[in-house]
C-alpha cells in the first residue's frame, strides 16, 4: 500500500515537472520568435521611405441638383380633362399643348358674347349715323359706343376663359410621369405633370465665409453624385449670393453643370468640390498610420544596438488622397517607417525589412533591396 502511494506521488511530481518544462519552452520559444520584442528575433515588416507627393487643397460640400427651370403643371380651375397630348418622359417645346379641359360652357359664353358684340355694334352704328345727321342726341350715340366697347371686353374675357382650358408648356423640357387621363377631374392647384429643363443642372450649396476670397463667378467646380459612383461632372460657379447668413456664417453659391446626356437628375444629392491649388507634401501610406483618438502615430525605423528597431512616433496629419496621408510634422523626407503589419510590432522591438533575407547583422541579410518611397 505504501509503495502504491509512493508511485502515485512520484507520477504526480513528474507530471508537474513536465508541465513546467513545457511552459518554459513555450516562453523561450515565443521570445526566440521575437514578435518585435527588445532583444528578440527581428520581426519581418514591410518598410517605406517618407517621400513627397502632390496634394490638392479642396473645398467639398453637399448640394442638391435641380433643373435650370422646373415646374409642376397645374390647373387654375376645376374641370374635367378631355384630352392628354403628351406621353410620360416626352420632350416638349415651349407653348406645346399638354392637356385640354372641357370647354363647352366657355364656347357657349363666347358665342353669346359675340352675339352681344354684334348687336352693340349695330346699335352704335345706327345712333352714330343719326347723331351725325343731327336727328338724335350725341349723348345717346356715346352711350351706345360705351355699350359696344363693353361688349368687346366681354368677348375678350370669354375667350380668355376658354384659353384657361388649354394648358401649355411654359418652357421647353421633359415631362415626368403623370397619372392624369381623359375624364380625370382636376382641381385648382392639382398636379398634372412635372416639367424640367435639365439641359443645364444647377446646384446650390453653402460654404463657410472664410472661403469667400476663393469664390468667384466662373470658378471651375466638380460635382460627384452619390447615385453615380465614379462619375464626375465639370461646371462652374454661376452666382454668389449677396449676403452671408448671420446664423451659420456661410454664404450661398450656385453652380451650373452642362448635362447633355441627361445623367444628372433634379433632386440628386451631389458632392461639389472646388480645387484651391496643388502643393507638394510629405506622405506615407494610410496603412502605416495608427490613430488613437485624435492622435496619429507611425513606427519609425531607427538604428538599435543590434540592428533596426521600431520607435512609435507621434505625427500631425493633413489631407488624405489616393491611399496616402499627408504628414505635416513628426517626420522628415527619407525617414523609414513600418508600412504594414503594425499589429506585430512593439515600440522598441527589433524589425527587419521583409524584402531583405534574414541572417545578416541585426536580423538583416547581406542582400540589397530598393527603398519603397511614398507616392
Amino acid at each position: 500500500m505504501i509503495r502504491r502511494h509512493f508511485f502515485l506521488i512520484a507520477a504526480g511530481v513528474a507530471l508537474v515537472l513536465m508541465i513546467l518544462a513545457g511552459g518554459a519552452k513555450l516562453m523561450l520559444g515565443g521570445k526566440a520568435e521575437g514578435q518585435g520584442g527588445p532583444g528578440g528575433r527581428a520581426t519581418a515588416v514591410s518598410q517605406v521611405k517618407v517621400g513627397e507627393r502632390p496634394f490638392t487643397d479642396r473645398i467639398e460640400v453637399l448640394g442638391v441638383a435641380k433643373g435650370r427651370q422646373s415646374v409642376t403643371i397645374t390647373s387654375n380651375t376645376t374641370e374635367l380633362i378631355t384630352a392628354v397630348h403628351f406621353t410620360d418622359g416626352q420632350l416638349v417645346s415651349r407653348g406645346q399643348v399638354l392637356v385640354t379641359l372641357k370647354d363647352d360652357q366657355e364656347t357657349a359664353d363666347i358665342a353669346q358674347a359675340q352675339a352681344n358684340l354684334d348687336q352693340a355694334k349695330r346699335n352704335y352704328d345706327r345712333w352714330k349715323t343719326l347723331a351725325d345727321k343731327g336727328i338724335a342726341p350725341r349723348a345717346t350715340a356715346e352711350q351706345n359706343l360705351a355699350a359696344y366697347e363693353s361688349a368687346k371686353a366681354a368677348l375678350a374675357s370669354a375667350k380668355a376663359q376658354r384659353l384657361d382650358r388649354v394648358i401649355r408648356a411654359p418652357f421647353a423640357g421633359r415631362v415626368g410621369i403623370s397619372d392624369v387621363a381623359p375624364g380625370t377631374l382636376i382641381a385648382p392647384g392639382g398636379a398634372i405633370v412635372s416639367l424640367d429643363d435639365a439641359s443645364v443642372v444647377r446646384v446650390d450649396f453653402s460654404v463657410p465665409d472664410r472661403y469667400l476670397a476663393t469664390l468667384r463667378d466662373g470658378l471651375p467646380i466638380k460635382a460627384s453624385p452619390d447615385a453615380l459612383p465614379g462619375e464626375t461632372f465639370q461646371g462652374q460657379i454661376a452666382q454668389i449670393d449677396t449676403r452671408i447668413d448671420a446664423a451659420t456664417r456661410a454664404i450661398k453659391a450656385r453652380a451650373e453643370f452642362p448635362n447633355p446626356g441627361g445623367r444628372l437628375k433634379p433632386g440628386m444629392l451631389v458632392k461639389v468640390a472646388i480645387d484651391q491649388g496643388v502643393r507638394q507634401g510629405l506622405a506615407v501610406p494610410e496603412a502605416a498610420v495608427q490613430f488613437e483618438g485624435q492622435q496619429a502615430s507611425v513606427f519609425l525605423v531607427a538604428k538599435g544596438e543590434k540592428g533596426q528597431v521600431a520607435r512609435r512616433t507621434n505625427i500631425t496629419t493633413g489631407l488624405t488622397a489616393d491611399g496616402f496621408v499627408e504628414i505635416r510634422s513628426g517626420l522628415k523626407a527619407g525617414d523609414l517607417v513600418v508600412a504594414d503589419g503594425l499589429n506585430r510590432v512593439q515600440d522598441g522591438g527589433a524589425v527587419r525589412d521583409v524584402a531583405k533575407p534574414a541572417g545578416g547583422p541585426g536580423g538583416q541579410g547581406g542582400g540589397k533591396s530598393q527603398d519603397r518611397k511614398a507616392g
